[in-house]
């Protein structure tokens, strides 16, 4: 399946759609409409994106990939989220009522095959394996029987946690979420089909070849579309707009000694129909 695509071709931001090992630069032909993915995204105009003709050829190889949208309006993430990560605080003997909620920063994402920065004030860069959806239509108190409709897009998240800072506070986690470049999202946008892309897939985080996080997106205590429902009641919606849906057990703080990212290590997330997202880490230079 084709993706939307950012990227860099001569130290260049473009955009475009990715098919197989083939880039088609679709900058030129969008000139005037949109100057980034998220242009598009913002205005509820990625299906013209998929279905556009022309535009210049690229070999994959030629290019670097970039966070798929640089400037989205919200994004927004879930935590705790699978039944057995819940389990892991001391009242995990039930599901909590409502959903976990925090906000992320663009500029604390990457792109595919990009690596994860360790800033030098933690070495306790962790990883989350997750399921992104981009908000296609907008609304406010979207009912849940309704959200699939709202969706656009999905892709995949590492949504990288330098778990010391999120402790630095009694009740907020937005500095240890935020780091610049501490986390990844892509490849690409893939277009939303229905359901069935989404309601029982497995995901899967794998570190250097080695499985550890694993489970079903049926078992998510909050579905998608409660989600949808639930974050729309307090905030409108917009095109454009991230969702970052929950990551299963298995983050590197839950084992003992903890498994921290180390530089050089390679960290794949991936989920059934939506590809693999890749990463590398380094430390930040400063």
């Amino acid at each position: 399946m084709p993706s939307l695509i950012s990227f860099l071709h001569d130290d260049t931001p473009r955009f475009g759609r990715l098919d197989d090992a083939v880039v088609t630069d679709l900058t030129e032909l969008f000139a005037g409409r949109f100057a980034t993915l998220s242009d598009a995204a913002n205005q509820g105009a990625l299906a013209d994106l998929y279905a556009a003709e022309g535009g210049t050829r690229l070999a994959v190889g030629d290019v670097t990939l970039t966070a798929p949208l640089p400037s989205p309006g919200k994004i927004i993430c879930v935590g705790v989220n699978f039944p057995d990560r819940n389990a892991e605080y001391k009242d995990g003997q039930s599901a909590p009522a409502n959903p976990s909620l925090f906000i992320r920063f663009p500029g604390s994402f990457v792109g595919h095959g990009d690596d994860l920065r360790r800033p030098p004030e933690s070495e306790q860069l962790d990883y989350e394996g997750e399921i992104a959806i981009v908000i296609g239509t907008g609304g406010r108190r979207i009912p849940a029987s309704r959200a699939w409709d709202h969706i656009a897009a999905v892709t995949l998240c590492n949504e990288g946690t330098i778990r010391d800072w999120v402790r630095h506070a009694k009740f907020n986690v937005t500095q240890g979420k935020n780091f610049e470049k501490s986390a990844a999202m892509g490849p690409g946008l893939l277009a939303f089909t229905g359901a069935a892309m989404l309601a029982d897939i497995e995901l899967t985080t794998r570190v250097n070849g080695e499985v550890r996080q694993q489970d079903r997106t049926s078992r998510m205590i909050f579905s998608f579309t409660d989600i949808i429902a639930y974050v729309s009641t307090f905030t409108p919606l917009a095109a454009g707009d991230v969702l970052v849906c929950g990551t299963p057990t298995g983050a590197g703080a839950r084992f003992d000694p903890p498994k921290w990212l180390r530089p050089g290590d390679i960290v794949e997330i991936s989920a059934d129909g939506l590809g693999t997202l890749t990463n590398g880490v380094c430390d930040e230079e400063v």
